[in-house]
């Protein structure tokens, strides 16, 4: 049984260390740029846009080769005079709006935006129907006088 337990937990370190490896590897410096205001207004940018990588995070949060990439176009676009909205367009163009972590509401994203709330209302909808019948049900009729014995005689004796 220890042997089990020993190499159940080699094999749970070994899967840690490789699982850990791959992350670490993606792990990149960004160069600055050497306006203060202008590396504000970078990582600003940075915020507003998804990492293509992992989805959930902005290019500002990623450690993804992609969003290092990314950064660094912005910072290019930035330096050589685009405006906030140019740069974020800039990219929009080429990845679409699904570079953008809040899209614009338009034809195209309408079931982005009302999809979850048309679900949650027609789930409360469901959800209500089906407690409203379930209550409306007729209640069941009690026991018959021979049930209640049976029902007696099997708690008292269990093996019946």
């Amino acid at each position: 049984m220890n042997r089990i337990r020993s190499a159940a937990l080699a094999a749970l370190m070994a899967l840690a260390a490789l699982t850990g490896a791959p992350a670490l590897a993606q792990t990149t410096i960004d160069e600055v740029l050497p306006d203060p205001a202008m590396e504000q207004r970078a990582i600003a940018i940075h915020k507003q846009l998804r990492c293509l990588v992992c989805q959930n995070q902005s290019i500002h949060e990623s450690n993804a080769t992609l969003a290092h990439d990314l950064r660094m176009l912005v910072r290019e676009r930035l330096a050589v005079g685009d405006t906030d909205e140019q740069a974020i367009q800039y990219l929009v163009t080429r990845y679409g709006d699904w570079v953008l972590l809040k899209p614009p509401m338009k034809p195209e994203t309408l079931a982005l935006w009302l999809g979850p709330p048309i679900i949650l209302i027609v789930g409360g909808v469901g959800a209500f129907v089906y407690f409203r019948r379930a209550r409306r049900r007729a209640p069941e009729a009690p026991l018959s006088e021979a049930e209640q014995q049976r029902a007696r005689r099997m708690l008292a004796d269990p093996a019946d």
